[in-house]
């Protein structure tokens, strides 16, 4: 099953979507004028906005700052941890070079994302908040095709790729190290799950509120610490990255060579998996943020892809500082991919039990924030498919997804998360291009109305 799965993921994330995502985001960083990096100031002064008074009367469930934690407790995962091991052990180190390049641009789609979220939402038949690609890509198609066709994508993703069976089975690894049996872990999960998601996204939001700041600077600590220690190895590291992501041959000795389009499929792969810029998954909760203004929600919204690639990048070079040239990719350097961040904490700790015990900590809470995450997007996705009547039984097959989420192969897991977030992919692509001049436009109007002529802000 896993070989099948390998063979249809080779083909969803071949190069024709590679191209296309570095295309989009390219096409929205150079005509925003890499709004990424000059509104960086800007984009961090509104998340802390926390009741939308930078745009006065507004409406919307949750606070930006709340929205943000929300997308990001779905966001930053295994994805974050596991995942970029994976990546380099299947890519080589070249992945990390085309994590961050993909990585890059695709925060410019990510604001195109939380744009179009808030041009778009609706107020529901319950009163609430409701948006997404699947409101922008009917708006601009006149059509419900492709829409219920992303909706049908996001519930899938939502139910068998990223927030059940992948997060869970990651947990149950985590908490085995811990002592805990997979049983007990299945059912405490499932209970827990099971109490915030019927409190809807007010709880969701404020869980996420709680946990994703505390442990997104529990890590990233974590991993400077490592990098301290091993600061000499830095160097060496950049430059085995840079040298195996356009070299097909070997360059870490052994006779140990990777294929630059294997770098590059990894490194792209993992990284939108990682931070989902492309998918429109965060432009879900960006539609219940307190706040008139898309320009404002879109420059949030980008912060969240901006601070899981710190992370990712984090993780990558924790990994290449610690293993050493060639021993990462030895099976001795860790028995198992899943393994091999632990392996690298440990070894850049100078002590094995506790680097295993923060990355383990990290699975623990990141895989669970993404678990109650992408519950609410695979909640709205339901809900525009078949209506407020589909939540509830959606709700409970999703958590008996995450109870029996343990007793699946990771492997096979994170293959078909890879293959279902691909196709999401695909019609939200299409849908932020189609709608490229209502966010283009209207952003430079923004910026010229709203910031001040002398202070270089122009775009």
């Amino acid at each position: 099953m896993n070989s099948a799965l390998m063979a249809v993921n080779q083909v969803v994330w071949g190069a024709p979507l590679v191209a296309a995502l570095l295309g989009v985001g390219l096409y929205f960083s150079f005509q925003l004028k890499f709004l990424q990096i000059t509104r960086l100031k800007l984009a961090i002064g509104y998340i802390f906005d926390r009741d939308g008074r930078a745009s006065g009367e507004s409406i919307g469930d949750i606070s930006s700052f709340a929205s943000l934690c929300t997308a990001l407790s779905a966001t930053l995962g295994t994805g974050n941890i596991v995942g970029i091991a994976m990546a380099v052990a299947a890519g080589g180190p070249g992945a990390i070079f085309w994590m961050w390049v993909t990585s890059f641009f695709s925060i410019a789609i990510k604001y195109a994302e939380g744009f179009l979220a808030i041009k778009y939402r609706r107020i529901d038949g319950n009163g609430q908040i409701s948006g997404g690609p699947m409101y922008y890509i009917e708006a601009t198609m006149k059509s419900k095709f492709l829409a219920k066709l992303f909706a049908l994508f996001g519930v899938w993703v939502a139910c068998f790729g990223i927030g059940t069976l992948a997060q869970t089975n990651s947990i149950a690894a985590a908490a085995r190290s811990f002592g805990v049996p997979i049983h007990c872990t299945a059912l405490v999960v499932g209970i827990l799950v099971a109490v915030i998601v019927i409190g809807g996204i007010k709880r969701i939001a404020t869980v996420s509120e709680k946990i994703v700041p505390f442990m997104s600077i529990f890590y990233m600590g974590a991993a400077v610490v490592v990098l301290l220690l091993n600061a000499q190895n830095i160097p060496n590291a950049l430059r085995l990255i840079l040298a195996s992501a356009f070299s097909s041959e070997s360059v870490l000795g052994g006779g140990v060579g990777f294929a630059v389009m294997s770098a590059v499929q990894m490194g792209a792969s993992r990284g939108i998996f990682s931070h989902e810029s492309g998918l429109g998954s965060a432009a879900i909760a960006a539609a219940a943020a307190k706040t008139k203004s898309p320009v404002e929600q879109g420059l949030v919204s980008m912060m969240g892809a901006v601070f899981s690639l710190i992370i990712c990048t984090m993780t990558g070079m924790v990994l290449m500082v610690t293993c050493g040239e060639t021993n990462i990719f030895n099976p001795q350097c860790a028995p198992e991919g899943t393994l091999l961040t632990s392996y690298a904490f440990g070894a850049g700790l100078g002590a094995a039990e506790p680097g295993a015990h923060i990355v383990n900590f990290g699975i623990l809470f990141f895989a669970f924030t993404t678990i109650i995450g992408w519950n609410y997007y695979g909640e709205k996705c339901i809900q525009y498919l078949a209506g407020s009547r589909a939540v509830m039984p959606y709700k409970i097959f999703f958590v008996f997804l995450v109870a029996i989420g343990p007793f699946f192969n990771i492997d096979a897991i994170f293959t078909l998360a890879d293959i279902v977030v691909g196709l999401m992919a695909v019609p939200n692509l299409m849908g932020v291009m189609l709608l490229r001049n209502v966010v283009i436009g209207e952003t430079r109007l923004f910026f010229r109305q709203n910031l001040p002529k002398n202070a270089g802000d122009q775009v």
